[in-house]
């Protein structure tokens, strides 16, 4: 198959000899034109002129909402929270960027009050998050990481290492052998991709 046509608005597709206009398109001095920006889309309907029409990207925009899992990247921290970027719903990586917030009261499930954001999260982070909430005016997806299953499953060490889970509260740095502090996410199988 092979791969579709990009088109413009006011772009010449083709004569009125060779298709017959579809959705997307108008005529104009014996010629089909694009009226939008989409694909072009070429179909037989039986013996007459195929008919042409543009067809914009039908993949709906996914958004994060209320329970969904997601991987987001640690922008930022402070003492009350980490910021976060958006980047995957479940498996599909999202078009879009979308802000999140990670309070520290929602980090872990138990002892609450004694959760210090930075030793949970470091900018630069890949956290695993469950959406919470749809956030605020400015738009910030409220997030948890307060399941065994949820927390940081990619962290660098300061040596710009890797570093491997050695506990649910520590990575180590298999260069350096240094130990940070994270919240670290009992990754389950269905998340792993080789």
């Amino acid at each position: 198959m092979s791969p579709m046509k990009l088109c413009v608005p006011g772009e010449r597709l083709c004569s009125t000899e060779d298709c017959i206009p579809g959705t997307g398109t108008y005529l104009r001095h014996g010629y089909i034109f694009a009226s939008l920006a989409g694909y072009v889309l070429r179909k037989n309907e039986g013996e007459e002129l195929p008919m042409i029409s543009v067809v914009r990207e039908t993949e709906a925009q996914l958004l994060p909402d209320v329970g969904a899992i997601v991987t987001c990247k640690v922008t930022s921290i402070n003492p009350r929270f980490a910021k976060v970027h958006i980047l995957y719903v479940g498996s599909t990586p999202l078009k879009d960027r979308f802000r999140g917030t990670i309070r520290k009261e929602d980090v872990r499930a138990t002892e609450k009050d004694k959760v210090e954001t930075y030793k949970s999260f470091r900018p630069g982070d890949i956290v695993l998050a469950k959406v919470i909430s749809l956030g605020d005016v400015q738009s910030n997806y409220l997030l948890t990481t307060a399941e065994n299953e949820l927390g940081v499953v990619v962290a660098h060490s300061e040596a710009g290492v890797q570093m491997v889970p050695i506990s649910w509260c520590e990575m180590q740095c298999p260069r350096t052998h240094a130990k940070e502090f994270r919240k670290v996410a009992r990754v389950q199988p269905e998340y792993l991709q080789a």
